[in-house]
């Protein structure tokens, strides 16, 4: 027997689920212990489903966060069509009944003990561990960089939540106005909504060109690598786009340090270090596992997806290869796609449908294929809806939408219809 086949059926056999035994518990979940870690997306999307799948399991999330923001929307909030309070709500309102809500922090994740341990020290023991913590903002890895400088010295984030993303509003339309040249770019880590950098990008010069302003612009996009979207049809038609309004493209640099007093970033590149003046930066900060993930024993120990602690995961049901009784959904899981809201959407059901099956003794094919879905804005009123899956692939839901025109319908999706989608799916009904 492989080592890996042999780790996953140890992890079986130690809940009780084996090919030749009979699950530990009832088909109604009785007696199973289900731990939630996260109550953002896709934490409290297991949350609704699991419970009303499961009448009689006890199932746990833990997250101190109160309050819940639509992380989709930043980029509207950054673009000034969004108030900031439009993206936030509360937590509290998309408990399911039945579910204990823990408002602490997660310290530890021990998977050899199944238990995780919170901030305040208690402890908590499960039969099934739901990882779906989300990701941590880094910004300090950039030297001189902080939360702190957003809306400040012509330094614009949404990422930061949703008043750092109406402060960026703020700086772009001063921008604008004062004209001179503005950076955007991306990280080289893994990152959720790989759009949102070419979003703000367009916002900002069809904004510009909207208040007669484009003249006193010079924008440059600083990819991180050799192109600028990593789906080969989609990054050409940026491309495309980027020459056509006359933004210009700089491959392979990697932002590593900005002088906020003097206006200055300095980025890697294969040829050394460059250093760029500018009146006016869009900053996307590296992106990783949270630390009680990234110290724990979940993240991949080998890979690229090691190198910032993503939980090791299989891509196609994002079940833990070394300890099957641990799933990954949303940001934090280690799969080559789907850092997006719409990709949650997607796992939770796969997820749902293996735990299910390992409760009542079976088999479940279900399959996660990767979707990732980025309404990208290309300019005010129209955007192109972007799915695709792991390989790439442009996989429409759509059949009356072309994924890669700029359409109005698509912008609709994207600004009046996705936040009631979101809300749906965290009730479980999407």
């Amino acid at each position: 027997m492989k080592r890996r086949d042999f780790l996953t059926a140890a992890g079986l056999s130690a809940l009780g689920i084996s090919g030749a035994g009979r699950s530990a518990f009832a088909r109604d979940g009785k007696g199973a212990r289900l731990v939630i870690a996260g109550a953002g997306a896709a934490g409290l999307s297991l949350a609704s489903r699991l419970s009303s799948a499961l009448e009689n399991a006890k199932i746990i999330i833990i997250d101190e966060r109160k309050e819940h923001i639509f992380q989709p929307g930043l980029t509207l909030v950054g673009a000034g069509l969004w108030p900031a309070q439009k993206v936030i709500d509360q937590n509290a309102q998309y408990i399911p009944e039945g579910v204990e809500w823990v408002q602490e922090a997660i310290a530890e994740f021990d998977p050899e003990a199944n238990q995780v341990v919170t901030a305040r020290g208690r402890t908590f023991a499960y039969d099934f561990l739901f990882v779906a913590t989300g990701l941590a903002l880094d910004y300090t890895a950039i030297d001189g960089m902080d939360a702190a400088l957003i809306g400040r010295k012509g330094i614009a984030s949404v990422y930061a939540g949703p008043q750092a993303a109406a402060a960026s509003a703020q700086v772009i339309d001063t921008y604008i106005e004062q004209g001179g040249v503005g950076l955007f770019g991306r990280p080289a880590t893994e990152m959720k909504c790989a759009g949102a950098p070419l979003k703000m990008t367009f916002i900002t010069d069809d904004k510009a060109r909207t208040n007669g302003r484009r003249d006193g612009l010079e924008l440059t996009y600083n990819a991180h690598n050799n192109g600028v979207f990593g789906v080969p049809p989609v990054n050409e038609k940026v491309t495309s786009l980027f020459e056509e309004r006359d933004i210009k493209v700089n491959y392979s640099h990697v932002l590593q340090a900005i002088d906020s007093d003097r206006k200055v970033a300095r980025f890697t590149t294969p040829n050394g270090d460059v250093a760029l003046d500018y009146d006016f930066i869009h900053v996307v900060p590296p992106m990783r596992a949270p630390q009680a993930v990234r110290q724990s024993l979940l993240p991949w120990q080998s890979g690229l997806l090691a190198n910032d602690g993503w939980v090791e995961a299989n891509k196609d049901n994002l079940r833990h290869p070394r300890y099957a009784n641990v799933f990954s959904v949303g940001d934090v899981a280690g799969v080559p796609r789907g850092k997006t809201a719409a990709s949650v959407k997607w796992q939770v059901p796969v997820v749902v449908d293996h735990v299910l099956a390992d409760i009542a003794n079976k088999e479940s094919k279900a399959v996660y294929n990767g979707y990732t879905s980025c309404p990208l804005i290309t300019r005010y009123g129209k955007a192109m809806l972007i799915e695709f899956d792991y390989d790439g692939k442009l996989v429409p839901s759509f059949p009356f939408i072309e994924p890669l025109e700029e359409l109005w319908v698509s912008w609709l999706i994207d600004e009046k219809v996705l936040h009631g989608t979101y809300r749906a799916m965290l009730r479980g009904h999407a």
